[in-house]
This record gives structure tokens, sequence and C-alpha cells, in this order.
């Protein structure tokens, strides 16, 4: 059974994502657990904790969580940083505290310090909250390419997983945005190169997938995210993709445009079609 979802809103309460990925015949989904596009944190009370506990085993919804946007773990600024790690280790013991398994991250910039002690930092960052992850595996997540970002060559995620210890303790892997890949000049349409990324980088250590169509052409370096067979992927890409060993077993979440609270659905029915079935 295909693995499947929706990042979705937490408005009215975070247990709601849970009605809201079974509307839609959802078996995964992306929540945020602090607000997206500030520093705030609030800690969910214990009666959230069980509500969210109950919705998920009742529902069977897999659920991995993202973190906010302004947070850098590449950023050698020390107010920065030092916002940057509260900010990952609240959202790591909030998602321990949910029973959430995955937190996705950006790895952010290196702020024309270069790209080498933008990795540095990166691993320092991770390193410093290690003591935070618990049982919460942190899913770092590949770039589009833009000036100055770290982590659009899937070296950069390979040398921070080599050189950070949380990957030796079990509590680092990836989540690729095919967007990003695509925009960063991986042609995902192309069962060989999906094959290339495997063996660079391991599908072993690949957790999820941001299924993402592009609204910009190959090797453009902009993150545009496009509704799935709109883009420049386009449906046959994402066949291919489904058809593949190394993506179809793992955790998928759309991440394509839409404005409702609820997205209407068409996205994932085109996906769960195109893997060969509508009723997975």
């Amino acid at each position: 059974m295909l693995r499947i979802g929706y990042h979705l809103s937490v408005a009215g309460g975070l247990d709601l994502a849970f009605d809201r990925a079974v509307s839609l015949s959802s078996t995964a989904m992306q929540i945020f657990v602090s607000n997206p596009r500030g520093w705030q944190v609030r800690y969910p009370s214990a009666e959230i904790a069980e509500r969210f506990a109950r919705k998920r085993d009742k529902s069977g919804v897999e659920v991995c969580c993202h973190m906010p946007y302004l947070p850098n773990l590449g950023s050698a600024n020390e107010q920065s940083l030092g916002k940057t790690l509260r900010s990952l280790s609240s959202n790591l013991e909030i998602c321990s505290s949910l029973g959430i398994q995955y937190l996705v991250t950006h790895l952010g910039s290196h702020m024309g310090t270069g790209r080498g002690q933008g990795l540095r930092n990166v691993i320092n960052a991770l390193e410093s909250t290690a003591d935070s992850a618990k049982d919460v595996m942190i899913l770092l997540e590949n770039q589009a390419g833009h000036a100055n970002s770290i982590g659009a060559r899937l070296s950069d995620l390979l040398y921070i997983y080599d050189n950070c210890s949380m990957a030796r303790k079990g509590k680092l892997g990836f989540c690729l945005d095919t967007c990003h890949l695509f925009a960063a000049g991986y042609d995902v349409r192309d069962e060989e190169v999906l094959d290339s990324i495997g063996s660079e980088l391991g599908y072993g250590k690949v957790f999820a997938y941001h299924m993402n169509d592009a609204k910009f052409p190959l090797g453009s370096n902009r993150d545009r995210h496009e509704n799935i067979g709109k883009g420049y992927i386009g449906a046959e890409g994402f066949r291919t993709m489904l058809g593949h060993r190394g993506i179809r077993e793992k955790m998928l979440i759309l991440e394509t445009p839409y404005e409702a609270l609820v997205p209407d659905g068409r996205d994932l029915a085109m996906l769960r079609e195109l893997a060969g079935s509508n009723k997975e």
C-alpha cells in the first residue's frame, strides 16, 4: 500500500490534521508543529498529545513533521544560529511528545562564508541538538540550488551524513524533494538518473519524498512547486518515479499548490493512478 498524502494544515488543533487526511483517503501526511514563519513555539499539552495519539492510532495515517522556514543550520551568525538551535531542539521535543518519528529540515544558506564552512556549520548544529532527538530521526532535505544554499548537491547530504554522529546513532536520514532535484539538474524523469541517485546516497538512507512537479525547466535552480503533471517533470516523469523500487515504498508527501484549507485531492488521485492503482 502506498504511504501517501499531503502537507496539511493544523488550523484549529494539531489533531484536526488527521481528520483532513482521512477526508482525502490519505495514508500519510506532513505537518508543522510550530509557527512555520516565526520563532514562536507552543508545546502541546498532555490533553492535546493524547487526542493526537488517539486519532493517529484510529486513522492509521503516518505522520512526519517539517521544520519552520526561518531556521538556518548553515549560518555562522551567533544570533541567528542561537534561534535556529532553539527551534530545532523545540521541534524535536514536540515531535517526541507526539510520537512523530521524522522531522524534515532544510539545511539553509552559508550566507557567503563558502560551501565548506556551511557544511561544517550544519554538522555542528546537528551535533549540538543531538540530545533533543531522542526517538526522532532528522531527515535532511535537498535544495534547488539557489545562491549560497547548502544541499543542492547530493554529495553535500552525504558529507553531512558521513561526518555526523547522529547518523551512526540511527537519528539521521534524507527526504528528497523531486522539484528540488529537478531544479538542481537531476533529471528524475530518467530511470538511470534515479538509479544513480540511489547509488550515490543509498536508498536505505532515504525515508521520505516530497512529490512536487517543477514550474521551471531542468537545472533552473528555482524552488517553485507545480501541481502533478502540470510542470516540467510531467505525468510520465512521476510514472517513472513511482515505478522505481527506491521511491514507491517510501513515505510520499505532496507539497503542491492549493488555496483551500484542505486540498481537493486531484494531485493525490493522479499519483495513485500513475502508480498503477487508485485503491492503494
